[in-house]
């Protein structure tokens, strides 16, 4: 009897779990989730932002070599022995300051030779013209000595000029960049002595692809930054461009003008340089990684109400990784920025944030 008891219980267990299949209830899934015909959840995975606000700006990168406004190798103009030297390598000199003094004995010597000269026939010259009016000497022979008279003073002052060029002197206000002589050492003519930098303003030259040519003017902004100093930006500005293209190279010559007040920057230095085309405080933009290429428009999904919606849009500047966009995207949209490429208009969606992106920028909301 137990043993028939024991088999009506088994089988009405079996009664009621056979009901409950044939009732058709499924375990409940994740709030909005999506299944197939095989009860496996059919939505696709992506990751979203909302578009931001802020100033956004289109430049030109480059590289320029820091150039001195003025900047020149002082020649000695005549020979002779370095007797001294009056400033070191550093030192700022204005114009004309002298720099160096060179043995000018031989050339003081031709100078006080041709001013006696010089002197003795305008005596000769002033008895000769009270001859001429009263007609006592041949009108030949006075302007012959007139003629004298004038070469005769050219060949005094250009003694003088020689000897001027003893004294090495600073052609413009600047810095003593090299000094290449040393006392007593005998210069030759043409060779060059000291060099001499104006640092004030620094410029540089930056060579741009002729395509850039068009979005180029006088007065735009720029800015540089060094290897010395790698968390500084030196302000800059567009000052010439060149008239014409290297047709060899197919680039043109931009020269900006710095602006370093505290001089820390110097010729020479490395740079690299950002020209800003154009600036808008307020521009909504997305990252680059979101927009698709298709049939020679840009789109974009965004996600509403769970599911995938394709968007055309127009974008404008575009600046360290994000573009703006002029139409087709509003403010609070969520814009796909992972998993977009395998999606089609209408998709159903679940936003996930995946953990290399940083902080969530999901809205969970938008899931339900």
């Amino acid at each position: 009897m137990r043993h028939l008891l024991s088999l009506a219980a088994i089988a009405a267990a079996f009664s009621v779990l056979h009901a409950c299949s044939s009732s058709g209830a499924q375990p409940h899934g994740p709030i909005g989730a999506t299944k197939d015909s095989h009860g496996q959840d059919s939505t696709i995975p992506v990751e979203v932002v909302t578009p931001s606000s802020g100033e956004m700006s289109a430049s030109y990168s480059g590289t320029a070599t820091l150039e001195a406004e003025a900047d020149a190798e002082v020649i000695a103009r005549v020979g002779g022995e370095v007797k001294a030297i009056r400033v070191e390598e550093g030192a700022r000199v204005q114009a004309g300051e002298v720099l160096s003094l060179l043995d000018g004995h031989q050339l003081r010597l031709q100078a006080a030779q041709t001013r006696a000269q010089l002197a003795k026939l305008e005596r000769d010259y002033k008895r000769q013209i009270e001859l001429n009016q009263k007609g006592l000497i041949a009108a030949n022979a006075f302007e012959g000595t007139k003629y004298d008279l004038d070469n005769l003073r050219a060949a005094n002052d250009l003694a003088a000029l020689q000897l001027s060029y003893t004294e090495i002197r600073a052609p413009f206000a600047g810095v003593v960049a090299v000094r290449h002589i040393k006392v007593g050492q005998n210069l030759q003519p043409g060779v060059a002595a000291f060099r001499v930098t104006n640092t004030t303003p620094l410029k540089a030259s930056v060579f741009i692809p002729e395509r850039e040519l068009s979005r180029l003017k006088v007065g735009q902004l720029a800015s540089l930054q060094v290897d010395a100093l790698p968390t500084r930006r030196f302000p800059a500005s567009v000052t010439l461009i060149a008239p014409t293209i290297d047709a060899q190279t197919a680039t043109f010559k931009v020269t900006l003008q710095i602006s370093d007040g505290a001089q820390e920057l110097k010729p020479g230095m490395f740079a690299r340089v950002a020209i800003v085309f154009d600036r808008k405080l307020n521009a909504l933009s997305i990252p680059r990684a979101a927009l698709l290429d298709s049939d020679g428009e840009s789109r974009v999904f965004i996600v509403k109400d769970g599911k995938a919606k394709q968007r055309v849009v127009r974008t404008g500047l575009g600046d360290a990784g994000r573009l703006e966009v002029l139409s087709g995207v509003s403010p609070g949209d969520q814009v796909v920025i992972v998993g977009q490429n395998g999606l089609k208009d209408g998709n159903p969606v679940r936003i996930v944030q995946l953990e290399s992106n940083g902080p969530a920028a999901s809205n969970p909301a938008a899931a339900r």
